[in-house]
């Protein structure tokens, strides 16, 4: 059991692993229990517009004269859970249509040719016109995510899909008399897991930078709400005054992007070798 365990954690010991799984780790912590040691709230007013770091406001304050650190210990919620909604909403649904294209010969035609139909749009694009016209609300975010993301999703678990159906095992189960539905969750999602768990750090990665994309440009989340994407939008008329006010989010967004990759290159590598 504990050289098993050993093996499937063998990319947390490399440089690159580590480095990322500590950034994650960090960032995480920070969203998790950051709020507890905000010492103002996020929403209020507390000093002069735009003011630089001093020791009443290590981060200095925000547009409206609210505290920058406090804002950035509240903003790391909204980004990380829509996200990892989103991304979990969109392997539901890539899985679901790309495994039963790949299984069912019937159907592989229709759902594959829809999906490449969603491809063909620009994903910020169609994901702005998903919420332009439905509104900005966080369900929005999410089904806007998830219909960009899910295509790609579906496209992978098919080609994955078709290459296992094929295999021994597989048509054994099926000569057996066993039911699609346990061919599928017994036979081939265990075997189709590989590549889908190397992929998801980037999707995760690319739904936290759509979110604040869209939160950037306005269309997400409203004031007074505190996002780190939100803060970046709002407080370029300061940045002069208070570049903090600007450059703390935007880093924090960005050490969470580069942690996501590294640990994806590192289990991706891992998987690899151990095929």
């Amino acid at each position: 059991m504990r050289s098993r365990f050993g093996h499937r954690l063998r990319w947390a010991r490399t440089g690159s692993g580590a480095v990322g799984l500590g950034l994650v780790v960090v960032i995480v912590l920070l969203v998790l229990i950051g709020p507890l040691f905000a010492p103002h709230n996020p929403a209020d007013t507390v000093g002069l517009t735009g003011a630089s770091p001093d020791a009443a406001f290590p981060l200095g304050t925000d547009r409206l004269g609210r505290d920058v650190l406090s804002r950035l210990l509240w903003g790391g919620r909204s980004v990380i859970g829509l996200a990892l909604a989103a991304t979990l909403a969109c392997y539901a649904v890539g899985l679901l249509v790309g495994v039963t294209a790949g299984y069912s010969r019937r159907l592989e035609g229709l759902l594959m040719r829809s999906t490449d139909v969603v491809r063909a749009f620009p994903p910020l694009l169609f994901f702005l016109i998903i919420v332009t016209g439905l509104g900005t609300s966080i369900w929005v975010l999410i089904l806007g995510v998830t219909v960009v993301q899910a295509p790609g999703i579906a496209r992978l678990s098919h080609t994955a899909t078709k290459e296992v159906s094929f295999r021994a095992y597989v048509e054994a189960a099926v000569a057996r008399g066993e039911r699609s539905l346990t061919v599928i969750r017994r036979e081939i999602l265990p075997n189709i897991l590989s590549p889908l768990i190397a992929d998801a750090g980037l999707r995760f990665t690319f739904s936290v930078l759509l979110v604040a994309s869209v939160n950037f440009l306005g269309l997400g989340l409203q004031p007074p709400r505190s996002d780190w994407g939100l803060m970046v939008s709002e407080n370029r008329d300061v940045l002069t005054l208070n570049p903090w006010a600007v450059f703390a989010p935007a880093a924090f967004i960005a050490l969470l992007t580069i942690g996501v990759n590294l640990v994806g290159d590192s289990v991706t590598r891992s998987l690899g070798r151990s095929q």
